[in-house]
């Protein structure tokens, strides 16, 4: 059965001289940070944090702590669960090799800028001491104050401050004179007027309050010039969050650069859009997933919409019906159930009875008679024979005296089980009656057990002759 619409995301790591396996869990991004959560083949989890588009670091975790960075952006970021296609385009190398801890910041300072090594070591909790990072950021404002940077170094203080709140020393400084002006400028000032002088505070904010509408305008112009992707897994999210579509066609066009278009159809039915009256091409799409026999995905894709397609998707319907197994239509029945109430006159009464009829073989092996009943009312008015027997068992459960002919359709129905209980009922009820005798006899061999079934058969030759005797 096709069971899940996306592949997983795998990838390797190098941790020294070994190469390890393993595959995306999940991603989160939180401004400019992007985070990879990895579960190995041995069940070891590995984090693993990037700086924009380049790997930071990262490392097997035996536990994330709850005041952490990792966690944080894992409950307040943008959150991308696995499996999912876009993973692969998030993440820029899937050969990843662990760096070197100790030469780290050495190799940091080569590539960045000192206001964004100390973003970047507030993102580090979860691998270095807090204090060794609190030391290493206070490194970096006091080499700003020594040159007369007080801008940039009130910039640093703030970033220390929103990593280790409870730390006084930051506190403290933000309230010294020298920085009187500039705590006046951030809070007096709107976000566009900060955004030349300090655009990764403003990032950060906006994205902090991403839901706020002036904010997520402002965050929306900054990644549309620098993370395409990251702006096109935003305006999923507040699609999925709102429930209604803005601006399709200008993020097709970007999920276009990542994706392939039935991709881009089952993501948007993912986050439940309804990609079948958005985007005219997606019936194109679930054609050629049928022609290519993946009726199963197709499903998984339409069925969330089945009361919301239009009518030009009956036949593809049809089809799906018509070729899904019997156990992956049980996993959806509720989706199938709508499928069937709506589908065409194109199926006769016999192929539905039959199709139907499986379905119910099934069930039957997972729940009570009346459960699978009560499973059954919604699609009653069919008025098909299989139905109709499954209305008349549960009558039946209330009449003991009538157990063989309930044995008779649990038996029609393939669950030899409860068939033979009923004919145990009668065969107690009438000791010199053969027929429940030689039905058990039936049931036993059906199930393959081949004792059983030959000594109960002697017993029925024995009332047989018995009866004749007599």
């Amino acid at each position: 059965m096709d069971t899940e619409l996306f592949m997983p995301t795998e990838l390797s790591i190098k941790d020294k001289n070994r190469t390890i396996k393993g595959k995306v869990v999940r991603a989160a991004i939180f401004a400019k940070s992007k985070l990879v959560d990895v579960v190995t083949e041995d069940h070891d989890s590995y984090y693993f944090i990037y700086y924009k588009n380049s790997l930071v670091y990262g490392n097997k975790l035996e536990k994330v702590e709850n005041d952490t960075f990792i966690n944080k952006a894992f409950n307040e970021g943008l959150v991308i669960n696995a499996p999912h296609p876009l993973l692969t385009a998030l993440i820029p190398n899937l050969s990843i090799s662990i760096p070197n801890k100790n030469k780290l910041f050495s190799q940091l300072e080569i590539h960045y800028s000192p206001e964004e090594i100390t973003y970047i070591a507030s993102t580090l909790d979860s691998f270095f001491e807090k204090d060794q990072l609190i030391k290493m950021i206070d490194n970096i404002y006091f080499h700003f104050r020594r040159n007369g940077s007080f801008m940039k170094s009130f910039q640093v203080i703030q970033i220390l401050h929103d990593f280790s709140p409870a730390l006084k020393s930051a506190q403290e400084r933000l309230n010294l004179p020298d920085f009187h002006k500039y705590r006046d400028f951030y809070q007096t000032s709107h976000l566009p007027s900060i955004l030349d002088k300090d655009p990764l505070f403003v990032e950060i904010q906006c994205f902090k309050d991403r839901f706020n509408p002036e904010k997520r305008i402002i965050l929306e112009d900054i990644l549309s010039k620098q993370d395409s992707l990251v702006e096109l897994l935003l305006w999923l999210e507040d699609a999925e969050r709102l429930q209604k579509v803005q601006s399709i066609k200008k993020y097709s066009a970007i999920a276009l650069r990542f994706v392939t278009m039935e991709e881009w159809v089952q993501i948007l039915a993912q986050v439940k859009i309804n990609p079948f009256r958005e985007l005219p091409e997606s019936k194109g799409i679930m054609e050629k997933m049928i022609k290519n026999g993946h009726y199963e995905r197709a499903a998984l894709t339409l069925l969330n919409f089945i009361a919301d397609l239009p009518d030009s998707y009956d036949d593809i319907l049809s089809k799906i019906w018509r070729n899904s197994d019997s156990r992956f239509v049980i996993a959806h029945l509720e989706e199938f159930i709508s499928l069937l109430k709506q589908l065409p006159e194109g199926e006769t009464p016999k192929e539905l009875d039959q199709n139907i009829f499986q379905i119910v073989v099934v069930l039957l092996e997972r729940h009570g008679l009346k459960s699978v009943y009560e499973k059954l009312l919604p699609i009653q008015n069919l008025n098909l024979d299989v139905i109709r027997k499954i209305g008349k068992m549960v009558e039946l459960l209330e009449d003991p005296d009538r157990m063989m002919e309930l044995g008779d359709y649990y038996a029609e129905f393939k669950q030899y089980d409860q068939a033979i209980d009923c004919f145990f009922w009668e065969m107690e009820l009438q000791p010199q009656n053969p027929s429940p005798v030689w039905k058990i006899s039936k049931m036993y061999q059906f199930k393959g057990m081949v004792k059983e079934a030959t000594t109960y058969q002697k017993i029925y030759e024995q009332l047989k002759d018995h009866q004749e005797i007599s």
